[in-house]
């Protein structure tokens, strides 16, 4: 099989992208914007035109940059060496500990569907067997992962569209108004507290970027993927998540471990929620499956730009890091033991936080490094400026959602960011020192 048969097209981008953000972060949305009410809609909107922002920029990004490696090439265009790294390195702790989020979450739907009680060890081992799952359905290479991730994506458009067309029969004005704002907290704390999970929702727009080292035409296809994932989930989320509002009253929404199915049992009966509850489950799996890729191929990059060891670079004849992704799952494996929890809510919210402060990172060094790709590629001004404009939107909204995600996430993420800097510090010779004249 020939090098290019084994990259992604447009369409599989699009859908590994959609997946990415889909796949899990709309599974427990509805409860966790229960707690809050359904003023939490404020947050979508802006969310939504954060996320749009950035998309917009990194689609901007995807055209002008002429370095490999996502988000850390764009970073290198205005922060040299160290903004590659940094820009890597935290996106890849953030996926690291996202994807735990992920399995975990799959797993607690898991025990949901079966009725089982799992004690904190028991989850932590079934949370490590869906990690190494996800690991090994990923050695067939990227055309097998697009492959398989355009199949599990029906496990979230069925339930999720479905509920955003037909739900509406069974929509309640009244139950909607009744729960805008249960706990009446003030509009500006209630609309914050909400950002880092409605961000959550959209981690993901960014990795057609960070793939775009195994896409065929990657100037053309990483933007359209980028812009047209990004769209498609936001629609999505805000309908789907506001119907359910509609149809669950507020305190069985906020209470329940699984949102959809609860709403399709209010719909219809307890056995099709059943059946929901299992295609989220398939659709959580895919969405692990997309991101184990896109950690393994933001590792490969770093590996290849001599940032990461060498064991991240090694690739079967798939195309596959199998190496890496192996020593990846074992990480993963270790840093699962170390946060097992007897509350899986908790456990799973200060993951989140956690990820979403280290993503925005890579996020901040991208937008900011949009001046400079443009001007290097000699973009002409009005277009540039129009771009970076939008670009100090997406900025902004970055330092928003950091600020909403609380003081102990940003003092872990805070930590984290740190100490790279100190592993930079180790690798910095081989790129402070070439060329140059002792």
């Amino acid at each position: 099989m020939s090098k290019s048969n084994n990259k992604m097209g447009v369409v599989q981008l699009t859908i590994l992208t959609a997946v990415n953000m889909m796949g899990s972060g709309i599974i427990m949305l509805p409860t966790k914007l229960a707690e809050v009410g359904t003023i939490s809609v404020v947050s979508w909107l802006v969310t939504a035109l954060g996320s749009m922002s950035l998309a917009y920029a990194f689609a901007k990004c995807g055209m002008f940059s002429r370095k490999s490696g996502g988000m850390g090439g764009y970073a290198e265009y205005a922060f040299g060496k160290s903004g590659n790294f940094m820009a890597n390195y935290t996106y890849g702790v953030s996926l690291l500990i996202a994807n735990i989020a992920i399995a975990i979450s799959a797993v607690g739907y898991g025990t949901e569907l079966f009725g089982a009680t799992i004690s904190p060890v028991g989850i932590c081992l079934a949370t490590i067997g869906v990690l190494w799952l996800a690991t090994a359905a990923n050695f067939g290479g990227a055309r097998i992962t697009g492959q398989i991730s355009s199949i599990t994506v029906w496990g979230v458009i069925i339930p999720v569209v479905g509920i955003s067309l037909f739900g509406w029969f069974w929509f309640s004005g009244d139950a909607y108004v009744a729960a805008w704002n249960p706990h009446h907290v003030p509009v500006f704390e209630a609309v914050g507290s909400s950002i880092s999970m409605t961000l959550w929702a959209f981690l993901g727009l960014e990795s057609a970027c960070a793939n775009t080292d195994v896409v065929d035409n990657p100037e053309r296809n990483v933007p359209i993927a980028v812009l047209c994932g990004t769209l498609g989930a936001a629609v999505v989320y805000i309908v789907s998540t506001n119907v359910i509002a509609g149809i669950v009253p507020n305190m069985d929404l906020a209470n329940s471990t699984a949102p959809f199915s609860l709403a399709f049992s209010h719909m219809f009966s307890p056995g099709v929620g059943k059946i929901i509850m299992a295609l989220m489950i398939m659709s959580c799996v895919g969405s692990l499956l997309g991101w184990q890729f896109t950690i393994a191929q933001v590792f490969k990059s770093s590996a290849d730009a001599g940032f990461f060891p060498k064991i991240f670079s090694k690739v079967s004849k798939a195309g596959a890091p199998i190496k890496g992704m192996l020593t990846i799952v074992i990480l993963q494996t270790a840093m699962s033991f170390m946060t097992i929890s007897p509350s899986l809510n908790k456990q799973f919210n200060v993951l989140v936080n956690l990820a979403v402060v280290t993503n925005i990172i890579p996020y901040i060094l991208s937008m900011a490094a949009l001046i400079v790709m443009q001007k290097t590629a000699n973009v002409p001004a009005g277009k540039a400026r129009t771009a970076n404009i939008i670009a100090g939107i997406g900025a902004l909204y970055s330092f928003y959602a950091l600020y909403s995600s609380g003081d102990e996430a940003m003092m872990w993420g805070a930590i984290a960011t740190f100490l790279g800097w100190s592993l930079y510090g180790l690798v910095s010779p081989r790129f402070e020192f070439v060329n140059k004249p002792r």
